[in-house]
């Protein structure tokens, strides 16, 4: 692969990153300790945080490996300090997905790194670039899972349980839309180098709209049910039963009360 060089100051992780881990720490030790008076606040800020530091990633891995296939531009844009303030679209890439998450518990992706791709060279290069944001997603899963199909969940308070649950399920349901090939999308992006010109370009016009279209989907109760019907599958394999993520989300939208169920289980 091309060696890529940038200078220190565009490789140090940025102190805004920094703060949004320092509270990711701070509110997943409350939720643990049951610190907070209210529970269900110190889980809103904990996944909140926890899903800005996922996004933060993906992107970050879609710069870092731009960086080694050739286009040594993404230091100098910032891509590289993990800065969710230097993304092309801040407010596509952190502010509509938290939004989302707060509306719907859906994980919306998004869209911010721009890669120059004429600096890459290699179809391979380009699909592992776009497959690189979205295999964060699920590494992230897996780590909020591993707990769960590894039963090592002895001793660990059910609000930390139920928040790690909800956070798992942001991750695989942001993974599975990001994979999809739609224009727009992660997905596509890994197949767009191996299509031909003609197809491209008959698609290219309809790549800002891939997002709005899958959303649009999702509204359609069929695919919806059928959406999250998936979603509660592959969780399920992992060890996460549905009342845990259901639980999750009740307590993360703690302004709508809590059921007794998720309280006294």
């Amino acid at each position: 692969m091309t060696t890529a060089t940038t200078s220190r100051s565009d490789r140090r992780i940025s102190p805004v990153f920094l703060g949004i881990l320092a509270v990711t720490t701070v509110t997943g030790w409350a939720t643990w300790t049951g610190f907070a008076e209210q529970p269900g606040v110190a889980v809103f800020l904990f996944v909140t945080a926890a899903w800005i530091v996922s996004l933060c990633l993906h992107e970050y891995a879609h710069a870092r490996t731009a960086l080694h296939s050739g286009d040594i531009s993404v230091g100098a844009k910032g891509y590289l300090t993990l800065n969710p303030l230097k993304y092309t679209h801040a407010l596509l890439s952190i502010v509509l997905p938290v939004i989302f998450v707060i509306m719907g518990g859906i994980g919306l992706p998004g869209g911010a790194v721009f890669i120059e791709r004429g600096r890459i060279r290699g179809r391979w290069r380009h699909s592992l670039i776009s497959a690189a944001g979205p295999l964060t997603n699920v590494l992230f899963a897996a780590v909020c899972t591993a707990p769960f199909w590894l039963h090592a969940l002895d001793g660990v308070p059910y609000e930390f349980q139920y928040a790690l649950a909800f956070l798992a399920m942001l991750q695989v349901t942001a993974a599975i839309l990001n994979f999809l090939p739609v224009p727009g999308l992660d997905g596509y992006g890994v197949i767009e180098p191996w299509l031909s010109y003609n197809v491209k370009r008959q698609v290219e016009p309809f790549a800002p709209f891939g997002l709005l279209f899958v959303f649009a989907l999702l509204w359609i109760p069929s695919v919806n049910r059928e959406f999250f019907q998936a979603i509660d599958s592959v969780l399920n394999a992992l060890g996460i039963d549905t009342v845990a993520v259901d639980c999750g989300q009740w307590l993360y939208r703690f302004w709508e009360g809590t059921p007794e169920l998720c309280v006294s289980r």
